[in-house]
């Protein structure tokens, strides 16, 4: 006796499957979440002093640019990262 499996080409299963959120998607939603909240709540401007640089801007602004860079540096970081692990098996691997 065959036994057939059901294809996996359009079973609702598969589609629901694709459809989930990983861990990291679903912290980074959040964290964008918040950070617009946090965003929208401080609206007033602020005089902000870096060595012999000093200016104003809208708090929100600021916070949006140095999010910015945080998520900048954080994804060069991971290149890097990733960079010297393929690196280290590569090596590995012709030795």
């Amino acid at each position: 006796m065959v036994q057939q499996r059901p294809s996996a080409v359009g079973s609702p299963e598969t589609a629901a499957s694709r459809a989930r959120l990983s861990g990291g998607a679903i912290a980074a939603l959040s964290g964008g979440g918040l950070l617009v909240v946090f965003m929208l709540q401080n609206r007033q401007s602020v005089t902000l002093s870096f060595l012999f640089w000093r200016f104003t801007w809208p708090l929100w602004l600021f916070t949006l640019v140095v999010a910015l860079l945080g998520a900048f540096v954080w994804f060069g970081l991971g290149v890097l990262r990733r960079h010297r692990r393929r690196k280290a098996r590569r090596s590995a691997r012709d030795d």
